[in-house]
């Protein structure tokens, strides 16, 4: 599996990635799918940006109160009947689940959707342990197949056709199956019902925890996650801290904004709110009920004017979408189990080691594509700057890019100094310019021009051509209908008085 270890690690990635045509157009015709519904359910919906505020205000709120909100939660959950566990590190919280396991002489687990257990690679751990670990998600349960890491948080198999699903489903059949949609979804249904029935264990992700009330709810399109939910006669939770809110009124904003930022719906086909485990009355549910709150590097945001607003994420994979990069390279050249914008944060972010993960802020264009997509208004782009600054200040920079920026910085202080470069940079490139364009591949164009081309340098820049501009103004202005003139005088004699009277 890969780790995202080594320098380079994301580009060597990307640069598979990038030679792989079925996944750029899989990933690109997906991802303009998923935009484009959010845009049209967020102008459907009305006031889409009042929405946002009001669900960033509930995060941050909640943020600012996690100590708070936690054991409020926890109080509530335990009164309902629920094992509580708090898990420091990704290790302790797969040791509890296993522990759970062994308590309940578990032989097989059946898992919905849950990032926190992609983190902790709880599937492998399980495996080690010798118990069953089936994902039943169908996106979860195909990348399971393959052996792989999920490319999108909402999507995990984004980057697979009915093809690959096709050959993958079929050695489990031990038949050829049809690469049929229909087909290979009516196979996975009545394959995974039968390990439903008897499944030891069922686990679940959490979308989100009521405080007010001890509850968790889950969100979900396929059904599979009430089954796990209900089925086995245990039920195991992994839950990330910062999954907290505070009422059931709270949930009404965040049903609002997940859904139609993550696939463009109004609503997920099914929302489950869980209060505890069976009780004498309940026709169904489990005996048993684990929550494991993880924290897993998170509690190292809180407190951080810079990346604290981290914690707000509700995980709907819309900065994915909006993400000219990811649209390019797809998930899995992040190298970890969070991709896109989110991901080239969360990671270091976590792992508080700018050495290992030295490259994966650089993965972005800061374009800011990922702040306007975000529903509870995460300044992504910021955060990626701050991380970039962070690996130079720790010493991790590049010193080439280093000394470049010095030399750029040199240039540009002085005015004189500046337009010089840019009459030098005129007259240079007339050696490798063709059609008003530099394809050349090397040096710093190398990377570049690989995949695209570099405009040339205007054959007159905005300075060298501003005396002439100047000039066309003011004859411009002496052509104004004197009462114009005089009207615009009086506003710019108004602006400098005011000027004068801070000063």
């Amino acid at each position: 599996m890969s780790t995202g270890v080594g320098k380079h690690a994301v580009r060597e990635r990307a640069e598979i990635a990038l030679h792989d045509e079925f996944l750029r157009r899989a990933v690109k015709f997906t991802t303009e799918r998923l935009r484009g519904g959010k845009k049209l359910a967020a102008e459907e919906h009305g006031r889409w940006e009042e929405w946002r505020e009001r669900g960033r205000q509930i995060r941050l709120h909640t943020i600012a109160h996690l100590d708070y909100y936690l054991n409020l939660f926890t109080e509530n959950a335990r009164a309902n009947g629920v094992h509580v566990h708090f898990a420091d590190t990704g290790e302790e919280a797969v040791k509890i689940a296993l522990k759970i396991a062994e308590h309940r002489g578990a032989k097989s687990v059946v898992k919905s959707k849950s990032m926190v257990s992609e983190e902790l690679h709880l599937n492998h751990a399980l495996e080690k342990a010798g118990i069953e670990a089936i994902e039943t998600d169908l996106g979860e349960y195909i990348i399971q197949l393959a052996g792989e890491m999920p490319s999108h948080i909402v999507i995990p198999a984004i980057h697979k056709n009915r093809y690959q699903i096709a050959e993958l489903l079929s050695e489990v059949a031990g038949e050829t199956l049809a690469p049929d949609t229909t087909i290979l979804a009516g196979f996975v249904r009545k394959k995974l019902r039968e390990r439903f029935l008897d499944a030891d264990i069922g686990m679940t992700g959490c979308n989100f925890a009521i405080a007010e009330t001890g509850s968790m709810v889950l969100f979900e399109n396929e059904g599979n996650a009430r089954m796990v939910s209900t089925l086995p006669r245990t039920q195991i939770t992994l839950m990330g801290m910062e999954r907290i809110i505070p009422s059931w009124a709270d949930l009404e904003v965040m049903a609002t904004l997940l859904p139609r930022s993550a696939t463009g719906q109004r609503m997920t086909m099914y929302m489950s709110g869980i209060t505890g485990p069976k009780r004498t009355e309940d026709a169904d549910g489990p005996e048993q009920m684990h929550i494991i709150i993880v924290d897993n590097g998170r509690s190292l945001q809180l407190g951080d004017p810079e990346f604290q607003e981290l914690l707000n994420c509700i995980r709907c994979g819309a900065c994915l979408n909006a993400c000219p990069v990811y649209r390019h390279i797809g998930g899995h050249a992040y190298g970890s189990t969070y991709s896109g914008p989110i991901g080239a944060v969360l990671t270091p972010a976590l792992n508080k080691n700018v050495a290992e993960w030295d490259d994966i802020a650089s993965a972005s264009s800061l374009c800011g594509a990922c702040y306007e997509a975000c529903p509870v208004k995460i300044p992504l782009h910021e955060m990626l700057v701050s991380l970039r600054r962070r690996k130079v200040e720790q010493g991790y920079g590049n010193k080439a890019e280093t000394a470049g920026m010095k030399a750029f910085g040199t240039v540009v202080a002085k005015a004189g100094r500046f337009g010089t470069a840019i009459k030098m940079g005129q007259i240079g490139q007339k050696l490798i310019v063709k059609n008003g364009e530099i394809s050349i591949k090397v040096g710093p164009l190398k990377g570049w021009n690989r995949y695209r081309v570099t405009p040339s340098l205007a054959k007159q820049s905005f300075r060298q051509t501003w005396s002439t501009l100047e000039s066309e103004i003011r004859t411009e202005h002496l052509e104004m209908d004197s009462a114009v003139r005089e009207r615009m005088q009086t506003m710019l004699d108004r602006r400098q008085q005011g000027g004068a009277s801070h000063e």
